[in-house]
């Protein structure tokens, strides 16, 4: 099935839709038009949700010059994060700390590593989806889901990015799905602003920049925050999910990424563990040790940072 908004390769993000349903019938022209410019339809495909917040090991990526997903279980990731700075792959402008701190952990079975935890968090999302409709007792034709939206509602592949969970009516909800995968250390936080929490107020973005030397006092009150960087930092301890003691995750997700897409990281950083006005640069995010401490920040959003009295590193 088509999805039902997608990217193509030109780059070009399209939709496909009909007439929007009318009681049990597809409406006519007269029920949907809205107005001049509103008409209400229908999808024709599936819907992406992209979780928020989280990041989980790709099981299937991109390889430079192939524009197909391919396992990475496949061979051919096997030899491409042997050595992805080989001369047989476009060109890729990382600065020497980074090419070093992503030189020690790329190798001889970084692909296989990082398909075995991705195989981990499918199979946990998996049986959390599975438990719900056996807890509900729900058909796969009744079971509904609860997404919440936060900033930005669609990225530009066309996927909704949001917080998801079971839909019902009874309180409380147990945890959304991307905070269980998250408290199983099975995903890494990702936490891009401004989509950090869907369950307040939303200001302006320009209000939502948060100001100098306060990023640490506001991860500790911000219950969102302070309970994802709580999980993490204990599923770090224990030695479980990707964090494993005897096979930890050594290439982040978006780590691998930027490497297939052949373009540096661009993302600024704030470290959640300073109260300070540091933005530190995209290629030297690493610095930030813990990925639980580290707020990414779009390259487009960096002068409303700037305008409020951050400093670019």
């Amino acid at each position: 099935m088509a999805k039902a908004i997608e990217q193509l390769k030109s780059g070009l993000t399209i939709g496909n839709f009909g007439l929007g349903m009318h009681g049990n019938d597809v409406g006519s022209v007269k029920h949907q038009v809205h107005d001049g410019d509103t008409v209400f339809v229908r999808a024709f495909g599936n819907f992406g949700i992209r979780f928020l917040g989280i990041d989980t090991p790709e099981i299937s990526f991109t390889l430079p010059g192939n524009g197909n997903f391919i396992s990475i279980s496949d061979q051919r990731w096997a030899d491409f994060l042997t050595d992805p700075f080989a001369a047989q792959y476009p060109p890729l402008n990382l600065n020497a700390g980074l090419r070093n701190f992503l030189l020690d952990r790329l190798g001889e079975g970084t692909a296989a590593n990082h398909y075995d935890h991705a195989l981990a968090a499918q199979r946990a999302l998996e049986q959390e989806i599975l438990n719900d409709l056996n807890e509900l007792s729900q058909e796969k034709e009744d079971f509904q889901f609860f997404v919440a939206f936060a900033s930005e509602i669609m990225d530009r592949y066309g996927r909704l990015l949001a917080y998801i969970n079971r839909s019902q009516k009874e309180e409380p909800r147990p945890l959304d799905y991307n905070s269980r995968v998250l408290k199983a250390g099975m995903a890494n936080p990702y936490f891009i602003w401004p989509n950090i929490n869907p369950f307040r107020k939303q200001r302006s973005i320009r209000d939502s920049v948060p100001e100098p030397n306060s990023a640490n006092t506001i991860a500790n009150q911000e219950s969102t925050l302070r309970q994802a960087r709580g999980w993490v930092q204990d599923a770090r301890t224990r030695g479980v999910g990707l964090f494993d003691i005897n096979d930890p995750l050594r290439l982040q997700p978006f780590e691998l990424r930027f490497l297939a897409q052949r373009r540096a990281p661009n993302r600024w950083v704030i470290d959640l563990s300073k109260n300070d006005d540091v933005l530190i640069n995209p290629q030297e995010y690493y610095k930030v040790p813990n990925t639980e401490d580290r707020l990414f920040i779009p390259d487009e959003d960096l002068p409303l940072f700037v305008e409020k009295g951050w400093r670019k590193q």
